[in-house]
């Protein structure tokens, strides 16, 4: 068969595919990591790749905070930091790692009136938060989850990197709170310059009291007990499958919470929104009796007459031998079913 592909075709997909090897010739091979570099961030990747090693930090996979400190030992107008994120984000997902640069760290050095809106949001959201209840049932529940909800949007994670958060992802160390999201970017929440208090770990160990509470003694009926008379709890170190579960889970309006179970960016969303408009929906006090205070239920006496006994083995004996038969019947039925499948498997 001749080719009847026109002149101008066969020349232009030739000049394609040629400018295709010539980009590809140009690509660079940083031979010290083992990269391919394409032509056009060549620069910018060397000067990122220089600094690490020079500041002991890892190029790839770059942690947020490493390139922020980058970004900042290395100022420039914001279409030149723009650039070099882009060439540091292409080199990462051209093998295989998350972009660095995608993340509110980096977008927040870049974006310094963005960052001081968040800013101003994040104090409100902090504030909300400390007002929120943390006893009653089920207010104390809520509130307290809710809680740490809004100190995590304060931090301008996004929605949905709060829900994929399990609890292994939230530690104290020492008077600070760090969140470490599951793309690697990590938030650290430090007390208050002034007064030394550090309201965000305290609403967290708030939160990770109830779900100690829940490891040791499932359900809802104590937990509602501790939440209106709070008692010690010693929280030991997490288990692997205690370590996995979702930090936040969805409450049903009984205080019902599935540990396995992780809440919705659309209802986390919503339940901020909610706390910043003071929408909130009110949470109704639910009653909680003493814990002593257990009703047992006593059985009437009854009194059987004498044929009783007689009576229910004359009924055993009736209905064993008016089923005696049943077994040769399902015998029946299950070789007509053989019969019917060998027919439909020869059609």
């Amino acid at each position: 068969m001749t080719n009847t592909a026109p002149t101008e075709y066969r020349h232009s997909a030739s000049l394609t595919s040629a400018g295709r090897e010539s980009i590809h010739r140009n690509d660079g091979h940083d031979a010290d990591l083992d990269l391919w570099i394409p032509a056009r961030y060549r620069h910018d990747w060397a000067l990122f790749a220089d600094w690490c090693a020079a500041a002991d930090h890892n190029p790839i996979p770059a942690a947020p905070d490493t390139l922020a400190l980058f970004l900042h030992e290395h100022p420039a107008a914001v279409a030149t930091q723009r650039r070099r994120l882009s060439a540091i984000n292409a080199v990462h997902t051209r093998h295989g790692y998350p972009a660095p640069g995608r993340t509110e760290t980096v977008r927040r050095h870049l974006d310094t009136t963005r960052a001081s809106r968040l800013d101003r949001l994040g104090r409100l959201l902090l504030q909300r938060a400390v007002e929120l209840p943390t006893t009653g049932w089920p207010s104390g529940l809520f509130g307290r989850r809710d809680a740490l909800l809004l100190v995590l949007a304060a931090t301008g994670m996004s929605f949905v990197d709060i829900t994929r958060l399990r609890r292994r992802d939230l530690r104290l160390d020492g008077d600070n709170l760090v969140v470490t999201t599951r793309a690697g970017e990590r938030f650290r929440l430090p007390p208050d310059s002034e007064t030394g208090d550090n309201p965000a770990a305290e609403i967290y160990r708030r939160w990770a009291e109830i779900q100690t509470f829940l490891d040791q003694y499932p359900g809802t009926h104590l937990l509602r007990h501790h939440l209106t008379d709070p008692t010690e709890i010693i929280a030991d170190p997490l288990d692997a499958d205690q370590a996995r579960q979702p930090l936040l889970c969805p409450i049903d309006r009984w205080g019902h919470l599935p540990h396995a179970q992780s809440m919705t960016p659309q209802s986390v969303s919503m339940l901020v929104r909610a706390h910043l408009s003071g929408q909130t929906p009110v949470r109704r006090a639910l009653p909680v009796p003493p814990q002593g205070d257990i009703h047992t239920s006593v059985e009437p006496n009854v009194v059987l007459d004498s044929s009783y006994y007689e009576r229910g083995a004359a009924a055993r004996r009736r209905d064993y031998e008016s089923l005696a038969d049943l077994a040769a019947v399902f015998g029946e039925i299950e070789a007509r079913v053989d019969e019917l499948l060998t027919v439909l498997e020869g059609l």
